[in-house]
C-alpha cells in the first residue's frame, strides 16, 4: 500500500485502499473518518513540501479553501441556536452600514446561500486590501449588488467569508477567527484555524499543481460568455488580490501572509483529523462535545440554491442550504442527509446525520477537472456502511 501511514479499523480497509488509489507521485493527502464519534480511519501519505522535502504527517495542516465556508456556517448555526441570529432578518439589523446601495432588504439567509448579488466587487482589490478586514467589509457594505438579490444565485467564492464573518463579528464582538477558536477549536482540541499563528506556519502543506490544472477539461473548453467569464474570474481573484492560476508557489493561498490573515471564505487551515472531529461533533457528541442540534441542522440544510447560476457554467451543479453545501450530482457526499463543504483542489469535508459520520479528506496536490479522489473515497465508505 505504498507509503500510506496511520491506522484504520479492520472493517474499513476497503476505504484505506480507495485512499491509497488516490495517492500520486507528488504531493500528499490525509483522510480522517469518525463514526458515532469514534475514529475509524486516520491515514496520510506523501509529502507536505517538496522543497525542502518534508513528509506529510498526522499533524500536517492543509489549506481547505472553500471548506472554510462550512466552518463559518457552523458558527452561524450556533448563533441561531443561541437566539442571537435570525437567518431571515436583514443583514442591516446586525450591520447597519450594509443597508447602503439598495441592500437594505438583503437577508442573512440570502447572503449565506449565495443570493445576495455580492459575489464580486466592481473595483479591483489588491492583496494588501484583501488582508485588511476593515477595508474589505467597508467595500462590501458600500457595494451595489450585481443582480437583484434573492432572484438568482452566484457562488460568492471569497466575499461570503467577509460578509458572514462580519455578521458574526457584529453579533459577538469577536473576530471570526477568534470566535472559531473559542467556540469550536479549543473545546475539541482541534488543530484548525481561520488565521493560523505565525509559529505554526512552517507545518502547513505547500500547494502543488496537479496535471489537470494545466490541461483542458475532458470534452474541451466550454463556450462561455466573455463578460460572465470575467465576473466569474473576479469572484476568485478580486481583480488583483489572488492569482487566477490558483496555485503559485509562495503566492495566493500558498502565501504565509494569507494563511495568517482571517479570510473565512477560503483561508481555513486544518488537519484531516481536526476537521473530521469538528464535522462529527455537528451530528453526534464527539470528544465530549456536540456543536449543533437537530433542529438547526434541519433548518440550514433545506435547499436554497441549485441549478444554473447567474453566470452560466456547464453542469452538473452544486446545491446549497444556508451556508452548508448539501448533496447534489456535482458533490453527492455520503447520503441525502450529508452536509458540509468541499474546497478547491480536491478538499472534501462533511458530516452525515444518517450514519453519524464526520469526514475530512485534504490534499496539497491541487486538481481541477475530473477530480474524483474525494468522491471515490466516499463511495468506498458507503460500500462499507451499506454492507454492515
Amino acid at each position: 500500500m505504498n507509503d500510506i501511514q496511520g491506522a484504520a479499523a479492520p472493517e474499513f480497509e476497503h476505504v484505506v485502499e480507495a485512499f491509497a488509489a488516490t495517492a500520486g507521485e507528488t504531493g500528499g493527502s490525509a483522510l480522517s473518518i469518525r463514526i458515532e464519534g469514534e475514529t475509524v480511519v486516520d491515514v496520510w501519505h506523501g509529502h507536505a513540501s517538496s522543497s525542502p522535502a518534508a513528509p506529510w504527517q498526522q499533524t500536517t495542516p492543509a489549506v481547505i479553501f472553500s471548506g472554510t465556508k462550512g466552518l463559518v456556517a457552523i458558527l452561524a448555526a450556533r448563533l441561531v441556536e443561541a437566539g442571537a441570529l435570525d437567518l431571515d432578518a436583514p443583514v442591516s439589523r446586525y450591520w447597519p452600514e450594509f443597508a447602503a446601495a439598495g441592500k437594505e432588504s438583503i437577508t442573512v439567509r440570502q447572503v449565506m446561500s449565495h443570493r445576495a448579488g455580492l459575489a464580486a466587487l466592481r473595483a479591483d482589490v489588491d492583496l494588501a486590501t484583501a488582508l485588511d478586514w476593515t477595508a474589505m467589509t467597508e467595500r462590501l457594505a458600500a457595494e451595489e449588488p450585481l443582480w437583484e438579490p434573492g432572484t438568482q444565485y452566484g457562488y460568492h467564492a471569497l466575499t461570503y467569508g467577509w460578509l458572514v464573518g462580519e455578521i458574526v463579528r457584529r453579533i459577538t464582538g469577536t473576530p471570526v477567527g477568534r470566535f472559531f477558536r473559542e467556540e469550536i477549536v479549543e473545546p475539541l482540541s482541534a488543530d484548525a484555524w481561520i488565521g493560523i499563528p505565525a509559529d505554526r506556519e512552517q507545518a502547513v502543506a505547500r500547494l502543488t499543481r496537479g496535471g489537470s490544472m494545466d490541461a483542458p477539461p475532458p470534452g474541451g473548453m466550454p463556450e462561455l460568455d466573455p463578460e460572465q467569464a470575467r465576473w466569474m474570474g473576479r469572484t476568485m481573484t478580486l481583480g488583483a488580490a489572488f492569482p487566477a492560476e490558483l496555485v503559485v508557489p509562495g503566492a495566493g493561498f500558498d502565501d504565509p501572509k494569507v494563511h495568517e490573515a482571517e479570510i473565512p471564505g477560503a483561508g481555513g487551515i486544518g488537519t484531516a483529523h481536526a476537521l473530521a472531529t469538528i464535522w462529527s461533533s455537528t451530528v453526534i457528541r464527539t470528544d465530549g462535545h456536540r456543536l449543533l442540534g437537530e433542529d438547526v441542522v434541519t433548518e440550514m440544510t433545506r435547499v436554497q440554491s441549485e441549478g444554473e447560476p447567474v453566470w452560466w457554467l456547464p453542469g452538473p451543479y452544486p446545491r446549497w442550504g444556508t451556508g452548508f453545501m448539501i448533496p447534489s450530482e456535482r458533490r453527492p457526499f455520503l447520503s441525502p442527509e450529508s452536509f458540509g463543504h468541499d474546497g478547491a483542489g480536491g478538499q472534501v469535508t462533511f458530516a452525515d446525520r444518517r450514519h453519524r459520520v464526520g469526514f475530512a479528506y485534504v490534499t496539497n496536490l491541487m486538481e481541477l477537472h475530473s477530480d474524483d479522489r474525494g468522491d471515490a473515497i466516499v463511495r468506498a465508505l458507503g460500500d462499507v456502511l451499506h454492507r454492515s
